[in-house]
């Protein structure tokens, strides 16, 4: 029964129709039950057949999740839900834009931890620089939780892409 109350993380992608009003009909599914969205990106993934990839990041027990998958699949026009994270090996990276002011030594760690992390330089001033980074959810977090003495100013994130592994498609 334990096992049964405890909330997990998970990311759904869903392959629609791209037409108007779907993303609404989505998240009004969420909202109207009181589930949580985490991250949302929506994209059109395949021009020729007008069809449109939103990957939902999601926590809850194990019988919500699948009350929320069971939901979108009676949606219309839903063609696939696909559940990444209990179908088998799948990859997810998010990009983020994360400004921190700085001068002196804040602004020579800023960069040194930067490096230690990969985050690119696209924007620098004599007070300020704006790192790009891509990663995991949690390379994200720690990196800003460590640009946060530092003088972290705005983070922009695009929130989570997904994808599974191996040669089927979704």
């Amino acid at each position: 029964m334990a096992e049964q109350q405890k909330i997990e993380r998970h990311t759904i992608s869903v392959l629609v129709d791209n037409e108007p009003g779907i993303l609404a009909r989505v998240v009004g599914l969420f909202s109207g039950r009181g589930y949580n969205i985490e991250s949302l990106t929506v994209a059109e993934v395949d021009a020729q057949r007008h069809l449109s990839r939103i990957t939902i990041v999601t926590s809850g027990t194990v019988m919500i999740i699948e009350q929320i998958k069971a939901q979108l699949r009676r949606l219309v026009p839903v063609h696939r839900v696909s559940d990444l994270t209990a179908e088998g090996p799948s990859l997810e990276r998010e990009l983020a834009l994360i400004k921190v002011r700085g001068t002196g030594e804040k602004r020579v760690e800023s960069l040194r931890i930067a490096d230690i992390f990969r985050a690119r330089v696209v924007d620098s001033t004599i007070e300020s620089f704006v790192f790009e980074m891509t990663g995991s959810t949690d390379k994200l977090n720690a990196f800003i939780n460590l640009m946060q003495p530092l003088g972290l100013v705005d983070v922009s994130r695009t929130g989570v892409a997904a994808i599974a592994r191996g040669p089927e498609a979704l």
